[in-house]
């Protein structure tokens, strides 16, 4: 990934050894509280979900994130981007293929009955 974002004291994001930006104290990624937020989920919803996550340190992301939309979409564009092209690398190995085919003609033995 390519955009690299800088926090200011006090909001609790950092980048893990992986580059991935994650709540500082919890394993729960940026990616994760902002989807939420899109989907309609309330501050509190989301910490119900992720309650490793305070609910001032959602507060304080959902702040940051609508104060900084541009620089951190472009992120999150760009992790979902990674994403899929892990995804599509998986998906293309002889293995994973050979794996799917097996599980299709098993389910299709199933349903037949």
């Amino acid at each position: 990934m390519n955009t690299q974002i800088t926090f200011p004291e006090g909001i609790p994001l950092h980048y893990d050894d992986r580059g991935t930006i994650r709540v500082k104290g919890s394993r729960v990624t940026l990616h994760t509280i902002i989807g939420c937020m899109q989907v309609g989920d309330t501050p509190e919803e989301i910490h119900e979900g992720f309650p490793t996550v305070t609910l001032a340190q959602i507060n304080t992301i959902i702040d940051w994130y609508l104060n900084n939309q541009m620089v951190a979409d472009e992120h999150l564009r760009e992790y979902e981007a990674e994403g899929e092209r892990i995804r599509k690398e998986i998906e293309s190995q002889p293995e994973y293929q050979a794996r799917r085919a097996e599980l299709r003609r098993r389910i299709a033995q199933l349903t037949k009955t």
